[in-house]
């Protein structure tokens, strides 16, 4: 049964009237009558009687009507739904981050414009290491990652988001604690390093290591963890010093002093990562958003 049955039938039941019901329909009479008998033909049923003065809904009339009215206005609102899915207006963003981002003003900023501007799109947050973050990209378990720098496979497109400098953290009471002043690379090489092992999945720890040996050195690793946080606990307690994006100066620890690096290359970058192809259309939207916050 077509539709257009159920329209054409609701528009003369409703008006009582031929005349009035083709005139609301943007037809002429004669068609809409066809079509009134050819759904009756096809339900082997009568739903209207008429004479000549008058158009009247039998009792299977009432009842068609009323189904007929729950249909056409649930496949309205099916329509409506899937049309804004399609838009982007609604359904399900799921968003990969580093611990770090949030420490940023970009993706609180970020997520707050997408918010206001796509209130009924279900934002799911998952906070996941770099590496940890390409897997699920690549499956289809992620829309978007934000992440530091990493090797990523073929497949994935990434555009820096952000650029912000390392500082050296070091102990207040340490040796290297009684100054504001910026370090080099060179002076924190000297002293015992604490940072990430290679099971944290970071892609900071790579940016580490081409940092030392580009200049030929080899910091001596006292230490090797899986957290940022637990790289500054671990320094608050003289264990050693470390790098880290300059984001992480706003974790207040006592005995904790953040230093800046000189080294003009002593930068790391934020990512936005997602599919080179089958973009959502809520990813796109997401993109977009940064994008031109980046052009302002």
């Amino acid at each position: 049964m077509e539709l257009r049955y159920l329209r054409y039938f609701v528009a003369v039941a409703e008006e009582l009237h031929f005349s009035r019901a083709a005139a609301r329909l943007g037809i002429s009479q004669p068609p809409l009558s066809q079509q009134i008998r050819a759904l009756e033909a096809e339900l082997d049923t009568r739903l209207l009687t008429r004479t000549n003065r008058r158009v009247e809904l039998t009792a299977a009339g009432l009842l068609f009507l009323e189904e007929a009215r729950e249909i056409l206005a649930r496949t309205e609102r099916a329509s409506r739904l899937v049309s804004r899915l399609g838009r982007g207006e609604t359904g399900q963003l799921r968003i990969g981050f580093t611990t770090s981002v949030p420490l940023t003003s970009l993706l609180p900023r970020t997520l707050m414009h997408y918010r206001q501007r796509y209130p009924d799109v279900d934002l799911r947050m998952h906070e996941l290491n770099s590496r940890r973050q390409i897997k699920p990209l690549l499956e289809g378990d992620l829309d978007i990652g934000i992440m530091r720098p990493a090797t990523l496979p073929e497949g994935l497109d990434a555009f820096t988001l952000i650029r912000e400098p390392l500082i050296a953290v070091v102990n207040d009471q340490g040796p290297l604690g009684g100054s504001a002043a910026p370090l080099t690379l060179d002076e924190l090489a000297l002293h015992p390093f604490i940072y990430f092992s290679p099971a944290a999945g970071t892609g900071l720890l790579d940016q580490f290591n081409a940092l030392f040996a580009k200049r030929g050195l080899t910091p001596r690793l006292v230490q090797e963890v899986g957290g940022p946080n637990t790289i500054i606990s671990l320094v608050a307690g003289g264990l050693g010093v470390s790098i880290l994006p300059a984001s992480f100066r706003h974790i207040r620890i006592d005995n904790v002093r953040y230093r800046p690096i000189s080294d003009d290359d002593a930068v790391s970058e934020v990512w936005l990562t997602h599919l080179r192809h089958q973009q959502t259309p809520q990813t796109r939207h997401f993109v977009d958003l940064v994008r031109h916050a980046e052009a302002t």
